[in-house]
């Protein structure tokens, strides 16, 4: 019986011993799945936030107030050859034209744009953009035919992922230019999309004087 009570004391012994490791190596691994999911979730996700600028105050009140991306699109304004984004003129009135210079209801359009600012006069809180919306013409080109044509405003070639998105916001005959399409985008960056077709110097002023009397 002693003999028997000896080899179980023993047997027992070499399990426990045997098992010990075993307990130890979990300890380890356990450890380390907490910690590494409470970095990669806190840290690296706000060093990654605070790189791209969407975690500053200034960009989320951006997204707060939902203004589309291509407000701040960097656009060169071809006659001058410095740099403008929308929301620059965000305290403006903005009439937007997006175009082809191979459109002749483009040029008409813009003729009639010509002779509403001459009968507005010096009108500074009106801002007009003309957007070349076509991805085969080149800035030094617009800039040659805004000048033979007298065309004084500001003018610009939209980038592709602009054009992408005046389509998707606006509708694809914003993508249209024989279609004349115009917006205007008010003093709070709200987007007014115009109907299509040519549109008077005169009836230009009736869309745009509400938004012009409107002081904020």
């Amino acid at each position: 019986m002693k003999k028997s009570a000896w080899m179980l004391l023993l047997i027992f012994t070499l399990l426990m011993a045997a098992c010990a490791p075993a307990a130890g190596s979990m300890a380890k691994p356990t450890a380390a799945v907490m910690e590494k999911p409470t970095e990669a979730m806190a840290e690296k996700p706000t060093e990654a936030m605070i790189e791209k600028g969407t975690a500053t105050p200034e960009a989320m009140t951006e997204k707060m107030m939902g203004a589309p991306a291509w407000f701040s699109a960097r656009l060169t304004n071809v006659r001058t050859d410095e740099t403008f984004t929308i929301a620059d003129f965000k305290d403006k009135v903005v009439l937007v034209e997006t175009l082809a210079m191979w459109c002749s209801n483009c040029k008409k359009q813009q003729g009639e744009v010509k002779a509403l600012h001459e009968a507005l006069g010096m009108e500074k809180d009106l801002v007009s953009i003309g957007l070349d919306i076509d991805p085969n013409e080149n800035a030094a080109d617009l800039k040659a035919y805004t000048e033979k044509n007298g065309f004084d405003w500001v003018y610009a070639v939209a980038p592709k992922d602009v054009i992408r998105e005046l389509g998707s916001l606006y509708g694809d005959q914003f993508l249209n230019p024989p279609s004349t399409p115009m917006l205007i985008i008010d003093r709070k960056g709200k987007v007014h999309p115009l109907p299509f077709g040519i549109k008077s110097a005169q009836q230009l002023r009736e869309f745009l004087d509400p938004f012009i009397k409107d002081s904020m």
